[in-house]
């Protein structure tokens, strides 16, 4: 990683045309660099050493070496290097973006399908942007913490044993007394394939509470994101289907490009999940917010909320009602957040109970539904 404040990024994609797209855009941001270009892994993998990249722009599908297999080199050969994979809008494109993501790949977008070259650029851009503004913050705040662990290490062991736990109980938050929680809602956008699929696992068989998630993620890939994380847990896991009850147990993914809420079932005592195209919440559909209003409304005092690594604040609002109608609030800590602006979000406005690192959510979670 270079010393300066550029970001050197290398954009690696079989197609001319998505080569220059990516590079012009690039060539817009301030601060950002693009070192070189390569129109396979195989190449790609050859410059890294001498171009010294802080950033992959990465073509998930391409011949010689695919972007699935760059990255499961340089989480060895260049383990500081991240990737931005750019995906297609199709079945196996999904299955291999979330792959991707659970690898450790910053993020992704969704390659455009048809429009004109100055539409597709303009989508590219949009999303890109975004994405990369987002990464230079995080190299930021990431070199920040590295400093500040080596400025302190004389305190040696119990400093890393304290910061190996990092669990931070807010002051006035958790109550003597808790209801078993019936229900556990999590919001989590950039980096949530990956830290779901480490947290997620760890819940057990037989949990006693149904799951609900919502990832920001289009339409395909929330369907792949759940077949996959359901190969690994214990519990269930699915996208939700509209009118599907509420089960101890099973963790339901909000679809991509849907709203997803509670509302009560036929009759009357039941729970299930109702599945909506009704407008985006803080641009984001789905939305946690959506989610979590509902969730506040038909399990009063009975619930746990999650709020996991992601940019913005989608989920703040949700929160705060369900903190006002008795549940328990857990976040992610920024140490392990790929993204620390959701959960920053909620611990600023002070309604999380607790501030955990990523491997300690589900220890949290289970207290909560276990009581």
């Amino acid at each position: 990683m270079t010393n300066d404040q550029t970001l050197r990024v290398l954009v690696v994609d079989d197609t001319i045309v998505y080569r220059k797209i990516v590079c012009d855009v690039l060539a817009e941001l301030p601060g950002v660099e693009v070192v070189g270009v390569a129109n396979n892994g195989k190449i790609a993998m050859s410059r890294i050493a001498s171009l010294k990249p802080d950033l992959l722009t990465l073509d998930i599908e391409m011949p010689e070496m695919n972007g699935i297999e760059v990255l499961e080199h340089i989480k060895t050969e260049a383990p500081d290097v991240g990737a931005i994979m750019l995906s297609t809008l199709t079945q196996e494109g999904g299955e291999m973006t979330i792959r991707a993501l659970q690898l450790g790949a910053f993020d992704f977008i969704p390659k455009p399908q048809g429009g004109t070259m100055e539409e597709n650029k303009k989508a590219v851009r949009n999303a890109l942007s975004r994405l990369v503004k987002a990464f230079a913050r995080r190299r930021e705040i990431s070199n920040i913490l590295r400093e500040q662990i080596s400025t302190t290490q004389p305190r040696g062991k119990d400093l890393l044993r304290e910061q190996a736990l990092g669990v931070q109980h807010m002051k006035g938050a958790m109550r003597p007394k808790r209801t078993k929680s019936e229900v556990v809602a999590i919001g989590v956008s950039t980096g949530g394939p990956n830290a779901l699929s480490r947290m997620l696992p760890k819940l057990p068989p037989d949990l006693g509470a149904p799951v609900l998630v919502v990832q920001h993620m289009p339409p395909i890939f929330t369907q792949s994101l759940a077949k996959s994380l359901n190969s690994k847990c214990a519990i269930e896991v699915a996208e939700a289907v509209d009118g599907q009850p509420l089960s101890n147990n099973v963790a339901l993914i909000a679809p991509g490009g849907k709203q997803m809420k509670v509302v009560a079932g036929a009759d009357g005592k039941s729970r299930i999940v109702r599945i909506t195209d009704d407008p985006p919440e803080n641009s984001c559909k789905p939305s946690a917010d959506y989610l979590f209003r509902s969730v506040a409304h038909h399990f009063v005092g009975r619930a746990t909320g999650v709020i996991m690594t992601g940019m913005g604040s989608d989920g703040t609002l949700g929160l705060k009602l369900m903190k006002r109608n008795g549940a328990t609030v857990i976040a992610q800590d920024e140490a392990t957040c790929v993204v620390y602006g959701m959960p920053k979000a909620v611990v600023d406005s002070g309604i999380a109970d607790v501030v955990v690192p990523l491997d300690r959510i589900s220890e949290e979670i289970l207290k909560t539904v276990r009581n």
